[in-house]
């Protein structure tokens, strides 16, 4: 018998970080997968649940954020418990043994981070050539 799934995605919304009363870290996100084909000109996308654990959930929390372009490997699971109205709920979800980043991180920091245009007339711009100053001149 083989459980296995790989699926590449991206990401609804920011991980989200837990950890178990054993102090094991947990992460749970939504994966946005497009499927092959359009209907009526338009893309339609499944939205598959992923869980992962320990070292792998942590860095998923730390380094992934909602659009992130990921590729997952892993195996369906299907689990189920009591809700507060006291109906049995089942959940079925990817656990992902595996989280590969597909985007460069410097890509996503350069979007972000505004970009410095040096001023060629700054005087105090380094590389340039040093101030005439008297101490003389100095106010203090």
């Amino acid at each position: 018998m083989m459980n296995r799934t790989v699926l590449v995605g991206r990401l609804t919304a920011d991980p989200d970080l837990r950890y178990t009363q054993n102090g094991v870290a947990v992460v749970n996100f939504t994966l946005a997968v497009n499927r092959p084909f359009k209907n009526n000109g338009e893309q339609q996308a499944d939205f598959i649940s992923i869980v992962a654990w320990r070292k792998t959930a942590e860095n998923a929390a730390n380094y992934l954020n909602k659009g992130s372009l990921v590729g997952i490997d892993g195996r369906i699971q299907t689990r189920n418990f009591e809700g507060q109205d006291g109906r049995r709920v089942y959940v079925t979800e990817v656990v992902a043994d595996q989280v590969s980043f597909l985007e460069p991180k410097k890509q996503e920091q350069k979007k972000k981070e505004p970009r410095y245009t040096p001023d060629p007339a700054d005087p105090f711009q380094p590389g340039s050539e040093p101030l005439d100053i008297n101490d003389d001149d100095l106010p203090f």
